[in-house]
């Protein structure tokens, strides 16, 4: 049995430690170690990457703590438009779906789709009427709405009429979540999940469901998923950047990283960061911002989350 190891983001953008208590905080590191649970244990069990990171994903899909699934940011229309993706480092065979509005797990509609291997991509009604007829749970679309993401629509819409949008923190914008995972049998995989930023209009596609963009993984380089201002991750190519930094430039993961968040993305003045592993298992987790939900486990075993600077252990039993 080869080497395995995890890693998971749930989104940069982090709020200031004041604005949620050390319980809200502690409850979403829990929630950051359940999904390392779930992808570790398929991982463990000699099971393969892409069924890691997909299970890794369905649990921050399932957590209010998330920009993903229940509790996604809200369209100007106060919906949830809900986009996701999958790779397989090992075949290049991906699955992506965008404007998902009825699929309980956006990420789970990506893997049917990527099984399934007619199309790599799926939009809208019809990727939900996939859904359905692949056995997918569907639900009511309230089902996805949260309180304080109804607030958060609120408050960007008076921001937009005041002019001041444009100084709105991350948080209050967007978020991700996302999982890469190196395998026994040393394949790579990746997954993302989003519900974009709030206020997003009606129709919008960020970065997470564009292969070699927000989601991209690749055997014998790296397997990456971003979060941040989608738009910029799609101009550069964040994913495919990332892999042949090290195929062409032979840079070390973490250096080509550090680049192209730091660097790269900074020079824009966007919030941006990314969860990447090599093809060595070795995890890193760059951010430009606050603060980003994050966690990995190593190819020794140890489990780590953090929110802010300050990293934590964590349980895997």
């Amino acid at each position: 049995m080869g080497s395995i190891a995890l890693g998971i983001h749930g989104g940069c953008g982090v709020m200031p430690k004041q604005e949620l208590s050390e319980s809200d905080w502690a409850a979403a590191r829990s929630d950051l170690a359940l999904a390392l649970r779930a992808g570790w244990r398929v991982l463990r069990e000699d099971g393969r990457a892409v069924a890691a990171v997909e299970a890794a994903v369905v649990s921050m899909e399932e957590s209010p703590y998330f920009n993903a699934g229940r509790g996604a940011a809200l369209t100007t229309a106060g919906k949830a438009s809900l986009d996701a993706a999958i790779m397989d480092g090992a075949t290049l065979r991906a699955g992506a779906v965008s404007a998902v509005e009825r699929c309980r797990n956006p990420v789970r509609l990506a893997r049917a789709l990527m099984d399934e291997g007619r199309t790599v991509m799926m939009t809208g009604p019809a990727a939900d009427r996939f859904a359905e007829t692949h056995g997918l749970e569907i639900v009511d679309p309230e089902f996805f709405i949260i309180e304080r993401q109804r607030q958060a629509l609120t408050a960007m819409k008076a921001r937009r009429a005041s002019g001041t949008a444009a100084t709105a923190s991350e948080a209050e914008k967007h978020g991700t979540v996302g999982a890469v995972a190196l395998d026994s049998a040393g394949h790579l995989a990746a997954a993302t999940s989003t519900g974009g930023f709030t206020d997003k209009p009606v129709g919008r596609v960020g970065d997470s469901p564009i292969i070699g963009a927000g989601t991209y993984a690749r055997d014998g380089a790296c397997a990456v998923s971003g979060t941040g201002a989608g738009e910029y991750f799609i101009r550069h190519v964040v994913g495919h950047e990332l892999a042949s930094r090290m195929a062409y430039l032979k840079e070390d993961l973490g250096t080509a990283a550090t680049k192209i968040i730091m660097v790269d993305l900074s020079a824009h003045g966007i919030g941006a960061g990314l969860v990447a592993i090599d093809y060595a298992g070795r995890v890193v987790a760059p951010y430009n911002t606050m603060g980003m939900y994050r966690g990995w486990v190593t190819t020794a075993g140890e489990a780590y989350v953090a929110t802010h600077e300050t990293v934590f252990p964590a349980e895997l039993h």
